[in-house]
């Protein structure tokens, strides 16, 4: 059981999916009993066991379908070996199964330590994001200057992707100085699973550094979950105003997804 809780809790720190099976109600002969739990990564991985055989096979099958969804759900199996019955053992019970998502916090990258980064940060750490800074300078790229954020990495824009796990519940703003910055950074934001980019800009920008990168060969499709420019449109101005906006998006999004 242990060994469950300290997979969830490095799932939730570290970033990954997974589902925990709970058996919550048993009747009459049943393999394992209540309360007995079985975490199952979306690798296929398991750790644990509620009973093995056919019983734990459907519980796998159906845990993927809960980490894909987001959504619990209370499972009746039949182990009676009936006709109508849903397992193929005959231990002789039945029991009840719940199976629930375990999923990372949302972990934002903010990609430049300029100065509407700074207030992004502090944002969407008080909205419940994790928050990473990436810059290449270390004057912006520290502590000091962003207390809030969970860490600060000062790394060359094109070699950090490398050290960093960016999951299906990580998101990315871009917020450099420089449209070269910019586009390098998108051009494999994009490539990754990441749920959310944002790139601050104008159309124009945008349509440019679009054009530039489908030209080396990305698929259009990919862009398709770039917001550009970024952020809920209410006529921000200040630095907070815009860090405002732009969150405000992220939990749009979050909470649509």
């Amino acid at each position: 059981m242990l060994e469950i809780y300290k997979e969830i809790i490095n799932i939730q720190t570290n970033g990954g999916e997974a589902a925990l099976a709970t058996i919550i109600s048993t009747k009459s002969h049943t393999p394992r009993h209540v309360g007995t739990k079985m975490l199952i990564k979306s690798s296929g991985e398991i750790i644990g066991t509620i009973g093995g055989g056919d019983l734990e096979k459907k519980v796998c099958q159906e845990a993927l379908k809960v980490i894909k969804e987001g959504n619990a759900k209370i499972i009746h199996y039949d182990l009676t070996g009936k006709k109508g019955s849903n397992v193929n053992m005959i231990c002789g019970g039945v029991m009840d199964v719940f199976v629930e998502p375990v999923l990372s916090s949302p972990l934002l990258y903010i990609f430049g330590g300029g100065h509407v980064s700074v207030p992004i940060s502090q944002i969407a750490k008080i909205a419940g994001f994790k928050v990473v800074v990436i810059d290449e300078r270390k004057e912006y790229a520290n502590s000091e200057r962003f207390p809030d954020a969970d860490k600060v990495i000062c790394e060359n824009f094109n070699e950090v992707f490398s050290k960093i796990n960016i999951s299906k519940s990580s998101y990315i703003i871009i917020v450099t100085t420089e449209h070269g910055c910019d586009m390098q950074i998108l051009e494999k934001a994009i490539k990754t699973p990441a749920t959310y980019i944002g790139m601050m800009g104008s159309t124009k920008k945008r349509d440019m550094i679009f054009s530039s990168i489908e030209s080396r060969g990305t698929a259009k499709d990919l862009f398709k979950k770039v917001h550009c420019p970024v952020g809920i449109e209410i006529n921000s101005e200040t630095p907070e105003e815009i860090a405002v906006s732009i969150v405000a998006e992220m939990i749009k999004h979050r909470r649509n997804s």
